[in-house]
């Protein structure tokens, strides 16, 4: 790894005046079109530099000529877009001076980002052998990893490489315990590129135990009034050296504002078990701020060829057993959808989320926090890249959600209904509860058994007639299933997400009927209810 580390600074380190920035080098992949693709590095400040685009017989494609600005002696251009493929070869020049980068593809760009889940590796995953095994069919699918850093100031290039580009092996998968590269990345550009053929370049940035706090730049946290707070996050921590920073914004000045420069096709975030203990109901206002701020940031500092809709992909929490106090888990979860429960949604638009709390692990020896399933996390993101950021209109990506529910007062039943067809995996496992009011107990959350699942409805048996429904949720609880055994799924196996759903009654007149001895119930978002 020291030989990797110095190899990418090597340009710098040694005093040239010429270079391009860290995160560029042999192996790379370049944003394709339609879109062209930022370049920018160092240079003498004043002086004119050529940058040329050759293919790898020397044939020469495409030359850019810029000005290094002063004092800051930094350049940047954009590429004309260019399709898929390469290999290429890229070189600056100024004066006598040139650097020259090889084995540069033409693809898509994903940053990947978060806390431990994200920066766990291929060799810590189910399956591991298997999967490293596999790395070698993937030549095209290429890794890039930032390491761990912090400042208290906004950086404009990283101050490490972990890991340079690279083209996959089972060495580089599998580094160690936390270290590089990261599963879930690495899975989801692997399925993307098996469904595109097309080079898929990955760019890792991610630090174990951090909270959200710590990505987000000031202008988010001020947006959520969280900022100059800082954090302390009590989670359990996996056996690694270095636990990571907390406090806001240390991580986005030094991780993420570095590779502002750069032209993406999307994000994968996985984080928010450190946010289970701090600043939890946050999250909703946090999460949402954070999506767009990046989004702000990339587009303006990329010259624009990063998308300002850029497509936003997010794995909601797993299973988990351990010290945060009950249902912290579940309201995360929550929050993670800006409290409506699916996305995209008006506050979190162009998102895409992969459901995990059906993939939970207790006998993981990375903790019951750490699943070592990755491979259903990162296939249920990529139908959700394809539907959201590639634009498969026909493409189911997420699981059942409820539309309406009408009770049934004469038989205490409540009949709620989804939008698609639903499959009755486990008939032993509930997961709803009501909050419910019946003269002259208070209201409180009580668990309703499911007794009949048709092509899109749900039957449930309330605790007597006259009950008062208030709220109705579904799998709210920190391990509300065993592995893959929750209740609701789709035909696909995507499960039903959790909700936490107000009842408001319908039409003019409250508690209406519906002319067949059910009065018929709005379901809108229960945060009030938490």
């Amino acid at each position: 790894m020291a030989a990797w580390l110095l190899l990418a600074l090597a340009p710098l380190a040694a005093g040239a005046t010429l270079g391009f920035a860290s995160y560029y080098g042999d192996h790379m992949v370049l944003q394709r079109a339609p879109a062209g693709a930022a370049v920018w590095g160092y240079g003498e400040p004043g002086a004119a530099l050529t940058l040329t685009l050759a293919q790898d017989s020397g044939l020469s494609i495409m030359k850019k000529t810029t000005r290094v600005k002063g004092p800051s002696g930094r350049w940047m251009t954009v590429l004309d877009p260019m399709a898929q493929g390469g290999p290429y070869v890229l070189t600056a020049t100024q004066g006598p001076e040139n650097v020259t980068l090889r084995d540069i593809y033409f693809g898509d760009v994903w940053l990947c980002s978060g806390q431990s889940n994200m920066a766990m590796t291929v060799l810590q995953v189910a399956n591991a052998s298997q999967e490293l095994a596999a790395a070698a069919r993937y030549p095209h699918v290429r890794l890039f990893a930032a390491a761990p850093a912090r400042s208290d100031l906004e950086l404009e290039d990283l101050q490490r490489v972990l890991l340079p580009w690279s083209v996959p092996t089972a060495d580089n998968l599998g580094q160690g315990n936390f270290t590089y590269f990261s599963a879930v990345c690495w899975l989801l550009g692997r399925y993307l590129a098996e469904a595109l053929r097309s080079p898929l370049g990955l760019v890792e940035a991610a630090w174990g135990g951090t909270p959200i706090e710590a990505w987000s730049s000031p202008r988010a946290l001020r947006a959520c009034g969280l900022h100059g707070e800082s954090s302390s996050p009590a989670l359990p921590s996996p056996p690694r050296r270095v636990h990571g920073p907390q406090a806001p914004s240390v991580l986005w000045n030094a991780m993420i504002h570095p590779l502002l420069n750069m032209t993406l096709r999307g994000v994968a975030w996985y984080q928010g078990e450190a946010n289970a203990v701090l600043h939890t109901e946050r999250y909703s206002c946090a999460f949402p701020a954070l999506i767009a701020d990046w989004r702000r940031a990339f587009h303006a500092a990329s010259a624009g060829t990063t998308q300002p809709l850029l497509p936003f992909g997010f794995v909601q929490l797993s299973s988990y057993r351990g010290q945060p106090p009950a249902g912290s888990f579940a309201r995360l979860r929550w929050h993670q959808t800006a409290d409506v429960g699916v996305v995209p949604n008006a506050r979190m638009p162009h998102t895409f989320m992969a459901v995990a709390m059906d993939l939970g692990d207790q006998r993981s020896p990375y903790g019951s926090i750490h699943p070592r399933d990755k491979q259903h996390v990162a296939q249920r993101l990529q139908l959700g890249a394809r539907a959201v950021a590639y634009g498969e209109k026909e493409l189911v990506f997420q699981g059942p959600f409820p539309t309406h529910a009408v009770l049934e007062v004469s038989r205490a039943l409540l009949n709620v209904t989804y939008d698609q067809e639903l499959v009755w995996r486990r008939r032993d496992v509930q997961g709803f509860e009501v909050c419910c009011c019946s003269a002259p107990a208070p209201c409180r959350w009580l668990p309703v058994p499911v007794l009949a699942v048709a092509s899109r409805t749900v039957t449930l048996a309330l605790p007597g007639p006259g009950t008062l429904v208030l709220a109705l949720r579904y799998a709210w609880a920190d391990w509300p299933c065993d592995y893959q055994s929750c209740a609701l799924y789709n035909s696909q196996g995507l499960p039903a997400p959790p909700f936490l759903l107000a009842t408001k009654p319908s039409g003019a007149a409250p508690g209406r009927s519906d002319g067949a001895g059910g009065r018929e119930l709005l379901l809108l978002p229960g945060s009030a209810f938490l």
